[in-house]
């Protein structure tokens, strides 16, 4: 019960509250209404009744087989001239569960079989005693119609009339880690992600078993409708002794050459990334896991002396295989949240550049090259308060000028980030002229909003902490999802992610408008409340998250539109539930039985790209 006093209080706070924004009296205009009653009133009437079919049947429509195939840099033959130096592979075992012990004796060769299985004995891996149910490639099998039947509209959905433009990328996403499993078969080293989950959470040792099934999930999504398929390749998949000058993996190679052969091959393009938290366990292998970041949430070993030159051979050695097949290449997923430090970002952004540089100037691709980031768009909790605009400017800079101030405008690294990290220093601007404008597009990652205040302390005395005593460092910005109102900034999921349409288009509208760059939305998801607890018929028909997608597609055709930003496409996350680093969160738009892994569309998947499809976004 409230008291005169307390309700005095809320209206006068409702009162100040109403100051913030544009404010009205009445009732919402109704759009989509474009044809109101010919009289004002209704005429009743008997008439017979017989049940009818309400629902259409719909089937989905497959991606055409392709009539010619595209190329985008040389083929391997040439690229490998180019490289200017020999490349070498060779075959390796596989790191088994309950395995103990190095049988090889090639002792003497330190990148042999017994070099090889010391760094799986030295990884030490927790509770694997298990393997999939594949160790070899699935042969796909067709799609029955019966499972490409489109499921039920909901009552309400989009009212917009705008088209996509021809050249819109759009397709779905995952990453090795996530969905690949078999980690220790077929020559793969270790990596970060076998050692910094807790001992009882779920491993990524098993997944989805997509290393063995991936062409049956690849002609899962073309039958669907999907264009694109975004997936990564995992470095110690590829170089399992990480450095340059170490053997490539041949069946590696082979693996992937196969991959992006079979997307072709049903029609769809492939978009490549080339680290997704998976760093190779080498750069760690001496260092605190465990340590507390002075900016991000884990240490991906970016820091390390060593990185940039082993990441730029890495990439290298994915171009010379594969850069004539492959439109679009991501070097790096979401830096900011493995950089660990100042000298990490650094690294990364060198890294970049030189592959940028390389793709372009050397190999002569036509493809495109380009990064994508982290940041839940920073909005001002009160946007008439300047203290409060400055401190979500502050956030949003320092979440992604780190990497576009330099790389995307040939622009310094922001004050905020040399004022804030430990050992930070500026670029030169012999460095700011060969990284400068070395991406050809800005892949963001925004699956939804933050509200952003200053802190009770204040910026300045925050900035000078660390993240051990102060849990707002480095940010030094108070970070919540409620408005000034008290309501959440829009429906909550079953983790961060809130439904944030219109935050969307303004953050699309920012980052075109400040670092003047075609921008990709290359994931965006929602893991819906209690679906895992829920029966699968329910679990299929997740409307949350077809509101989620649909409502953020129509934003990026506004902001396209009327805003005269170019985004280029979008990558929805994830095309199948996957491995959450630690948990299973269902942020996909399939559902995975874990003991069969059979598939499951689920009714988003069918919402979104309909969505799509009659917006002529695919072409047909």
């Amino acid at each position: 019960m409230k008291t005169a006093v307390g309700l005095v209080a809320i209206a006068a706070a409702a009162v100040q509250a109403q100051e913030l924004y544009f404010t009205t009296t009445g009732y919402e205009t109704r759009p989509q209404c474009t044809q109101p009653p010919a009289t004002a009133t209704p005429s009743y009437r008997f008439q017979p009744f017989s049940y009818t079919l309400n629902e259409t049947v719909r089937y989905a429509i497959s991606v055409p087989s392709p009539t010619s195939t595209a190329t985008f840099g040389p083929g391997y033959h040439e690229a490998v001239k180019k490289l200017n130096t020999k490349l070498s592979t060779t075959t390796w075992g596989s790191w088994l569960p309950g395995q103990t012990a190095i049988s090889a004796t090639d002792t003497s060769d330190k990148y042999g079989q017994a070099a090889w299985s010391s760094q799986w004995l030295q990884a030490s891996l927790v509770n694997y005693t298990t393997v999939g149910m594949y160790t070899t490639t699935v042969s796909p099998i067709p799609i029955p119609s019966s499972q490409l039947v489109l499921p039920p509209r909901d009552f309400f959905g989009p009212t917009d009339c705008y088209e996509f433009p021809e050249d819109f990328a759009f397709g779905v996403a995952g990453s090795a880690a996530q969905i690949e499993g078999a980690i220790g078969l077929e020559g793969r080293g270790p990596t970060l992600l076998e050692k910094t989950i807790q001992s009882d959470e779920p491993k990524d040792y098993v997944t989805n078993e997509n290393y063995y099934l991936f062409k049956q999930d690849i002609q899962r999504l073309a039958s669907i409708g999907v264009k694109y398929y975004s997936f990564s390749i995992p470095w110690s998949r590829i170089l399992p002794f990480t450095v340059p000058g170490s053997p490539i993996n041949e069946q590696g190679l082979k693996h992937y050459d196969d991959l992006i052969n079979y997307v072709l091959e049903v029609g769809m393009l492939p978009v490549v990334t080339m680290i997704h938290f998976d760093s190779p366990l080498y750069f760690l292998k001496d260092a605190n896991i465990t340590a507390v970041p002075d900016i991000g949430y884990n240490n991906g070993g970016y820091w390390h002396p060593e990185f940039v030159d082993s990441f730029v051979n890495y990439g290298k050695i994915l171009f010379t295989h594969f850069a004539d097949r492959v439109p679009f290449w991501v070097t790096f997923n979401e830096p900011l949240l493995y950089s660990f430090n100042f000298t990490g970002i650094d690294n990364v952004v060198h890294a970049h550049a030189q592959l940028h540089h390389y793709y372009h100037d050397v190999l002569n691709g036509t493809g495109k090259v380009g990064f994508k980031l982290n940041d839940n768009f920073g909005v001002p909790k009160n946007p008439t308060n300047q203290t409060d605009v400055d401190a979500a400017n502050r956030f949003n800079a320092m979440q992604l000028g780190g990497f576009a101030n330099p790389i995307c405008l040939g622009e310094q690294y922001p004050e905020s980030l040399l004022n804030t990290l430990p050992g930070a220093k500026p670029l030169s601007k012999q460095e700011l002229k060969h990284i400068g404008k070395t991406t050809d597009f800005f892949g963001i990652d925004p699956y939804t909003a933050t509200v952003v205040s200053v802190p009770a302390e204040g910026i300045e005395a925050c900035s000078k902490q660390n993240l051990s005593t102060n849990s707002l460092y480095p940010y030094c910005v108070t970070q919540e999802w409620t408005n000034v109102y008290g309501w959440d900034i829009g429906y909550k999921s079953a983790s961060y992610v809130y439904i944030t349409p219109t935050y969307l288009r303004s953050y699309l509208f920012y980052l075109w408008n400040t670092y003047k760059t075609p921008v990709i939305v290359s994931e965006f998801g929602f893991p819906v409340n209690g679906e895992l607890e829920s029966e699968l018929v329910d679990r299929l028909f997740d409307s949350p998250r077809s509101q989620y997608y649909l409502s953020y597609m129509s934003e990026i055709l506004k902001s396209i539109w009327e805003d005269g930003v170019h985004v280029m496409g979008a990558f929805a996350w994830s095309f199948m539930d996957n491995w959450e680093f630690g948990s299973y969160t269902p942020f996909g738009m399939q559902v995975i039985d874990r003991t069969t892994q059979e598939r499951y569309f689920k009714k988003s998947f069918f919402d979104i790209v309909d969505f799509i499809g009659a917006r002529n976004g695919l072409g047909y």
